[in-house]
C-alpha cells in the first residue's frame, strides 16, 4: 500500500514547542553530522557538546586576535579534510567542528586518550578544562607548540592533524596541566596524569619537569623527563631520549 506524505507540512523540530527552527543552519550543521550512537562514556561527550554548539555558529569571526584566527583555521581544515573524507564526519563533529574553542576541542582529546574504565572521561574533561580556561599562559604556550609542529615537522601536514594525531603534543599538553596541579599541591593528580600519559602515549614527564613553549616532540616513544629537568623554548627532542637537567635552545 502506498504512503501518501504531505510535503507541505514542515518537518519536525529537535525543540517542538520552538517554530521553524529546522530552518536554522546551526541545526542544520548538527543535524548533518549527529555522530553515531554509542553506549561507551568516552564517546565524545556529544550530548554536552552539541547543547553548547546550538549557540554557536561557526562561520562568525570573534575579534579576539591571532589566538582566534588559529582555531578557525583549524575548523576550516576539519570541513575541508570532510570534504574529502566524508566516512569521517562523525568523528570530526565530535572532535572539532562542535566545539566552541581550542581548549574544549584539547580537553576532549586528551580525556578520551587518557579516561579509562575506572577514571572516566566527563571527569578527566572538566579537569582539563578547568585549567585551561583559567591559565592563559598554558593557552599560549600550547599555540606555540601546534605551530611549532606544524612549521617545523614535514609530517604534519596541518593543525587539525597535530591536534588529533601527533601523540607528542598530546603528552605535551597533558603534562602542562599536571605540572599546574604540581604547583597547586594537588600531586596525586598530577601523577595520575603523567601515568596515564606514559601508559597511553610511551611518553613519560615528571608533573615537576619545567618545559618551555614552542616544543616539538617528534615521535615521542620512550621519552623520559626527569622531575630536576629543564627545557627552554623552541626545544626539538626525537624519541628514545632520557632528561634530567637543564636543556636549552642554542
Amino acid at each position: 500500500m502506498a504512503t501518501c506524505i504531505d510535503s507541505s507540512t514542515p518537518p519536525p523540530s529537535r525543540k517542538p514547542n520552538i517554530p521553524h527552527q529546522h530552518d536554522d543552519p546551526s541545526f542544520n550543521f548538527v543535524k548533518f553530522y549527529r555522530p553515531f550512537s554509542h553506549n561507551h562514556e568516552k564517546n565524545l561527550h556529544t550530548q554536552r557538546i552539541v547543547e553548547d554548539f546550538e549557540h554557536v555558529h561557526l562561520h562568525d569571526k570573534v575579534e579576539n586576535g591571532v589566538e582566534v584566527d588559529l582555531w578557525l583555521k583549524i575548523q576550516e581544515e576539519a570541513r575541508l579534510d570532510l570534504e574529502q573524507e566524508p566516512i569521517l564526519s562523525s568523528y570530526y563533529f565530535s572532535s572539532i567542528l562542535s566545539h566552541k574553542s581550542l581548549e574544549s576541542a584539547l580537553s576532549n582529546q586528551l580525556s578520551i586518550h587518557l579516561s579509562n574504565l575506572s577514571l572516566s572521561s566527563t571527569t578527566l574533561f572538566d579537569l582539563f578544562m578547568n585549567i585551561l580556561v583559567d591559565d592563559q599562559d598554558i593557552i599560549d604556550a600550547m599555540k606555540d607548540d601546534m605551530k611549532a609542529v606544524k612549521e617545523r615537522d614535514p609530517a604534519c601536514i596541518s593543525y587539525v592533524h597535530c591536534l588529533l594525531n601527533f601523540k607528542g603534543f598530546l603528552a605535551c599538553q597533558a603534562h602542562r596541566v599536571a605540572h599546574k596541579l604540581w604547583l597547586q599541591g594537588r600531586k596525586v593528580l598530577a601523577l595520575l596524569i603523567q601515568n596515564r600519559v606514559s601508559e597511553v602515549f610511551a611518553v613519560d614527564i615528571h608533573p615537576g619537569a619545567k618545559i618551555g613553549r614552542g616544543i616539538l616532540l617528534d615521535h615521542a616513544t620512550r621519552l623520559v623527563v626527569g622531575e630536576t629537568a629543564v627545557v627552554g623554548n623552541n626545544v626539538a627532542i626525537l624519541h628514545n631520549v632520557t632528561l634530567v637537567e637543564l636543556v636549552k635552545f642554542v
